[in-house]
């Protein structure tokens, strides 16, 4: 760990010389983490579970620390043990930088003894979770910057983020997806009514843009509909009413663009409620079994599934796909996280090391992937 951070001061202290040398042989890739959003810790837990993976003989990773209430951004220099116990903020360890859409830079500016410098990027690999992070916003803005990008691109990540437009278009190709009904603020109880009439309960209510299930609330009765349509919307400006599945959920960790590669299907083991943010961080009351204890044929079958969910959305790089698997054998979609968990615990680079990719091999896949 100190090694790497040392690696990490000299060469971005020879990046500062030399933004402009084209003979200096590692690519420069900026690692994102932190952002305005409430799974903010879980992209610190992630990136520093990344960060020590990359290769430095190969890349010159320079940390970017994006401030969860400004949205400033830092070119943070500290030790990886700041990041992950969220201390990286500090005068000493941190250099404000903006990003410019001058697609000559395709970079980074800052302020060096009142000159203006740049950082020239190979690419960007954003570890955010949630919005403004995994929603496309920032993903546009590296397309307006000339940076490519390590992941899903724009147009796929804002329709991943979008439940309810990722189940339409999945839905337009017959894959099958849960019953729902959307509303606004200012909706009126016979919408209400009306979700109760077609779904039934128990039902999900669901911010339609929001991720690690902020916001979510399973309802059995009548009485807890509106507290929990109201919770939603703290969460997202729309909100959805999905019918619940009987069943149990099931991942797919898909890698690449063109050629891709998928990992063992997982499987969730629920002993009551549905799977929050504190089981998935916790797994207090669940657990994950990979592979799922499900038949190879059906294994292979949510696979194939998985495969057309990514394409039909545009995927690239990476991401997960999750589903529900019904008693009866039936596949529902359920969503994409196109910036899943990457803990070496989390559910993505398990599903993977169960085909024989280390943490290492995955983080190195990736970045080979923007070459």
């Amino acid at each position: 760990m100190n090694n790497f951070t040392n690696t990490i001061k000299d060469t971005t202290k020879e990046t500062i010389k030399n933004t402009k040398d084209t003979s200096y042989s590692q690519k420069t890739i900026a690692v994102f983490f932190g952002g305005c959003s409430t799974e903010y810790e879980v992209s610190l837990q992630s990136a520093s579970s990344i960060i020590p993976c990359i290769d430095t003989k190969l890349y010159n990773p320079i940390l970017i620390g994006i401030d969860r209430h400004s949205g400033k951004w830092f070119w943070f220099r500290g030790t990886l043990e700041l990041i992950e116990k969220d201390c990286w903020q500090s005068e000493q360890n941190c250099i404000p930088v903006f990003p410019s859409v001058d697609k000559t830079v395709h970079g980074l500016c800052y302020m060096d003894n009142n000159s203006l410098k740049t950082i020239s990027l190979d690419a960007a690999f954003p570890i955010l979770h949630g919005k403004n992070g995994e929603d496309g916003t920032i993903q546009g803005l590296f397309e307006l910057m000339n940076v490519p990008v390590i992941g899903c691109g724009m147009l796929s990540s804002a329709l991943c983020m979008d439940k309810d437009l990722a189940h339409n278009i999945v839905k337009m190709y017959g894959i099958k997806v849960p019953k729902s009904i959307t509303i606004q603020k200012g909706y009126t109880n016979s919408i209400t009514k009306r979700a109760v009439s077609e779904l039934g309960f128990p039902l999900f209510v669901k911010p339609v843009r929001s991720g690690s299930s902020f916001g979510i609330t399973q309802v059995s009765k009548e009485q807890d509909l509106i507290p929990a349509i109201e919770n939603a919307f703290q969460h997202d400006s729309t909100v959805i009413l999905e019918e619940m599945i009987q069943g149990f959920e099931v991942g797919c960790a898909v890698l690449g663009t063109n050629d891709l590669l998928i990992g063992e299907v997982d499987e969730i083991e629920l002993s009551e409620g549905f799977f929050n943010y504190t089981e998935k961080y916790t797994l207090k009351t669940s657990k994950i079994h990979v592979p799922a204890r499900i038949s190879p044929e059906k294994s292979e079958e949510i696979k194939q599934i998985a495969l057309t969910i990514y394409k039909l959305l545009n995927c690239s790089f990476f991401a997960r796909v999750d589903m529900f698997l019904t008693p009866t054998g039936e596949i529902y979609f359920n969503e994409v996280n196109t910036i899943p968990g990457f803990t070496s615990h989390s559910r993505y680079p398990n599903m993977l090391k169960e085909i024989g990719l280390t943490f290492e091999d995955i983080i190195n896949r990736l970045l080979e992937l923007e070459e």
